[in-house]
């Protein structure tokens, strides 16, 4: 009799723990916390094995310690990986971008990303075009980070201090340009944060001033 009252205790502990579970890893897990997707955990974490940590691919050191984020380059540094030639004029491209920290250098561009605008095709992200009242942003390549981030909400300051939040929906591509598929445009610099009308408007700045200083961080 005893025996059978510790297996139905046993059996029922069991079935507790598989109930929670689920519901455990709905939550946004920091550092080793359970996940089964990206979306899981916090941040510019990732999922590896059932756990949240640091993206070895970029760099970060949020986990292992060393602060900081992630955007290419472990080391911090982001070299160009070689040139593009467009007409007559040479220009850089990246594979990498500066990492990511809680407020992170940047230069804002402005981008039209409704159809027929001068962002070429549809976002990446979403296969869409985005209305300028929208406010949506690309990202330079190592900031994307293979659409790591897309659909999620960065946050923007500018030197004004003003600040917002948009979601990112593209690539600002550093490796490829000046051709259809981009409209013409050169590639992005490593460091592009490209950011629809309504986000230039909701930050009081002038689009055209072309590019600002601004800082940026995950929303």
């Amino acid at each position: 009799m005893a025996s059978l009252t510790l297996l139905i205790i046993s059996l029922s502990f069991c079935i507790n723990i598989l109930v929670l579970l689920p519901l455990q890893l709905d939550a946004i897990s920091s550092c080793n916390g359970p996940c089964r997707t990206l979306n899981d955990c916090d941040g510019q974490l990732i999922c590896i094995n059932g756990k949240c940590n640091d993206d070895p691919d970029i760099g970060t050191k949020i986990c292992s310690g060393g602060g900081g984020g992630g955007g290419g380059g472990g080391s911090g540094t982001c070299k160009s990986s070689g040139t593009l030639t467009c007409g007559a004029k040479s220009y850089p491209k990246y594979k990498c971008s500066p990492p990511v920290t809680s407020s992170t250098s940047a230069k804002l561009t402005n981008n039209d990303f409704s159809e027929g605008g001068d962002g070429g095709g549809p976002s990446e992200c979403d296969e869409r075009y985005h209305s300028n009242d929208e406010r949506v942003v690309a990202l330079s390549t190592g900031w994307y980070n293979g659409g790591s981030r897309c659909g999620k909400m960065i946050k923007i300051r500018a030197t004004n201090g003003r600040t917002t939040t948009a979601k990112v929906v593209d690539e600002c591509d550093s490796q490829n340009g000046c051709d259809a598929e981009h409209a013409g445009q050169p590639p992005c610099r490593n460091n592009i944060v490209d950011g629809s009308n309504a986000v230039w408007n909701a930050l009081g700045l002038d689009t055209n001033l072309g590019v600002v200083d601004v800082t940026w961080s995950m929303a």
